[in-house]
């Protein structure tokens, strides 16, 4: 891609829209190019088809296993009616009881203590208070550090805001997502923010204690923020959560994100929030008056029934979504695909790089021939070029008619194994 100078060069000068490539971009809109603000310029515009294609929805007879969110209803007919007196504009900033019962969860599953009316705030979605952040401290040129993988959300919120992304190398062991003490150290001087998810998504890799004291140690000395997204955080199978912003050194550089999309299948309903200190979540609420000063009071009803619901129901759930991660990683290394094991959210990060193939060359050829659909490992980071996502939340009948599609598929790629002969009498 050219540089924001050149870009904005070859536009002012009519250049641009005659491009091959920027017309197939802009799909017949290159004439509007003179209209784009600088800030739409400079983001990576090529980027966002394969960003909005990973949210796209396949036809019915696909069996999907790319979903980065789970589907199942728990909540209470009748939780979703209106009353009367909350059909007028929203609460800015978020309905109190709803605050209040996110800050009465924060402190009963993350043992993080907020004050509901000036420390939590109420997004459009964990990606709204994603992108509250950036928007709220992140300038041109700041470095932001991430894991190398993360989630495409969370670099394309850095490049659009024209950041320095800084990967952060990390591997997963028994369930642990692991990185170097002297690599982080490197990514974190003179860094602005780092982002961290555990449990992670792609690999459900969740870091351990001690890794986030490492974490908060050098964050502390290079003042860097810390921004936690735990989207994913109900989905721990093998230890509890730890959050990084109950550790002493992270309280008060920390911005704490969550929401009931991943935790109570409630994506569509699209609430979050986002918890800090006082000095930074104020920033955060100016932003957000300026940009989305609203969400939908329906909406927030659904997230405060959501809340408000017995943990028993989802215990059930998460109980559920364990034996499917035993079955299918069983599965998986049946068929000589060995991906890491994970110890929470609902996706296994598939090597497919033995196979001679790309992640992408993977999941266009299994989506044309078995019509079984996974994640390409590409938007996720430097290293995922050689993987696939595949996810476990969709029910088990499709799960297993899947895998049985996905081992027919991969024994094209796999030399025929020797056939041991009778010992001689």
């Amino acid at each position: 891609m050219f540089p924001f100078l050149l870009t904005k060069l070859l536009v002012r000068l009519g250049i641009a829209r005659h491009l091959p490539g920027v017309q197939r971009l802009l799909d017949g809109g290159a004439d509007h190019l003179r209209y784009y603000s600088d800030r739409l310029l400079a983001s990576p515009l090529h980027l966002l088809p394969e960003a909005a294609a990973l949210l796209e929805r396949p036809g019915p007879d696909v069996l999907d296993l790319s979903e980065g969110a789970p589907r199942f209803d728990l909540l209470p007919s009748g939780s979703t009616k209106l009353p009367a007196e909350r059909r007028g504009c929203p609460a800015p900033g978020g309905l109190p009881e709803l605050r209040a019962a996110v800050a009465d969860k924060l402190l009963a599953d993350n043992c993080l203590a907020f004050d509901s009316h000036h420390e939590v705030l109420i997004t459009a979605g964990v990606h709204g208070a994603v992108q509250l952040v950036f928007d709220a401290f992140v300038n041109r040129g700041d470095r932001v550090v991430l894991f190398d993988p993360s989630s495409p959300l969370h670099s394309l919120a850095a490049r659009t805001r024209e950041a320095r992304v800084r990967w952060l190398p990390t591997w997963t062991e028994d369930g642990r997502t692991r990185f170097r003490p002297d690599d982080l150290a490197r990514a974190l001087n003179g860094a602005k923010l780092v982002v961290i998810t555990s449990p992670g998504n792609p690999t459900g890799g969740v870091v351990a204690p001690e890794d986030l004291e490492q974490l908060t140690y050098w964050a502390d000395r290079f003042d860097c923020l810390i921004l936690s997204d735990e989207a994913f955080e109900r989905y721990h199978y093998d230890a509890e959560p730890l959050s990084v912003g109950s550790l002493p050194r992270a309280k008060a550089r920390t911005l704490t994100a969550g929401g009931v999309g991943k935790s109570h299948a409630l994506s569509a309903a699209r609430v979050g929030w986002l918890a800090a200190r006082r000095p930074l979540l104020k920033p955060c609420a100016l932003t957000a008056a300026l940009r989305a000063p609203f969400v939908p009071v329906l909406c927030q009803q659904v997230a405060l029934a959501a809340l408000r619901m017995p943990a028993a129901a989802l215990d059930a759930v998460r109980d559920d979504f364990a034996a499917r991660r035993r079955y299918a990683w069983e599965r998986l290394r049946g068929i000589d695909l060995n991906p890491p094991w994970p110890a929470g959210a609902f996706f296994f990060w598939v090597p497919v790089w033995q196979l001679g193939l790309s992640g992408r060359a993977f999941v266009e050829g299994l989506l044309r021939e078995k019509n079984v659909l996974l994640t390409p490992g590409e938007p996720f980071g430097p290293s995922g070029a050689g993987y696939v996502r595949l996810s476990y939340a969709g029910d088990d009948g499709r799960l297993h008619e899947a895998l049985n599609r996905l081992s027919d598929f991969v024994q094209q790629y796999q030399p025929p194994r020797a056939i041991p002969l009778p010992l001689a009498a």
